[in-house]
């Protein structure tokens, strides 16, 4: 729903260059302001707007596009291209570690998902490449979410490594590696606790579990409507990783 709010804002944006022979600098810059306004609306990092906003000006100004054919076809396409460099134009491959077992590392707020996307990774790694991952269930706050686990790997025969809601998270991380090694599973998921907001406890936990997994990927799971939120949660998680 979020990204087709902003794409019906952006179509928007662009109605009014459709059918012109030829665009004003006056049209550029009326355009570039719906899309300004369309981005922020969808709530979009303020930062991330002005650098988007800027970069398809400058290209558009620096092309001489306004005095080309079809000026409008080209600023669509232009801002189409940078959309697409923005929102990454390749798939990036998980880190993998050169001896086994290659450790994952899942964070996030409580809600966003973490616990199902652990389970489709790690089928996928299954189906896809004939692994033999581990999902580790570090979760300890939140009973449902071990259950939930557990739930999934019977789901997708993975086995899932739990201790319960009364150990340690980082002894529970502890215990599952050494079960990883022994059953030489190529792949870890370490399924942590998420919380309602970044917090002391939260970030404190995280960062000694990845001292001692030395996770080869840490993944940040956010909810499609979190928004620019996603960058305050993105920066505090990084903070407690380094």
């Amino acid at each position: 729903m979020a990204f087709e709010g902003l794409t019906e804002r952006l179509q928007n944006a662009m109605k009014r260059l459709r059918g012109k022979g030829k665009v004003s600098d006056a049209d550029l810059r009326d355009t570039m302001r719906e899309i300004r306004l369309a981005l922020l609306e969808a709530d979009v990092n303020f930062d991330v707007v002005k650098d988007f906003v800027k970069t398809v000006r400058e290209r558009a100004v620096g092309a001489k596009v306004l005095e080309g054919l079809n000026p409008a076809q080209q600023i669509v396409k232009i801002v189409d291209e940078e959309l697409t460099k923005m929102m990454g134009e390749t798939e990036v491959p998980l880190n993998k570690s050169p001896k086994i077992p290659t450790v994952i590392m899942m964070a996030g707020l409580q809600g966003a998902g973490k616990t199902t996307t652990v389970g489709k990774l790690a089928n996928r790694l299954k189906t896809e490449d004939n692994a033999r991952p581990l999902m580790i269930a570090a979760d300890v706050y939140r009973p449902a979410a071990i259950d939930q686990l557990v739930t999934v790997g019977q789901q997708i025969d993975v086995p899932v490594f739990e201790m319960g809601t009364d150990t340690n998270p980082v002894e529970i991380v502890r215990q599952g590696l050494a079960q990883a090694q022994e059953n030489h599973n190529d792949y870890v998921f370490i399924d942590t606790a998420g919380r309602l907001q970044i917090d002391e406890q939260l970030m404190n936990e995280l960062a000694d579990i990845k001292d001692l997994a030395h996770p080869d990927e840490i993944l940040l799971v956010v909810d499609a409507m979190t928004g620019q939120n996603a960058v305050a949660t993105a920066q505090g998680l990084m903070i407690s990783s380094m």
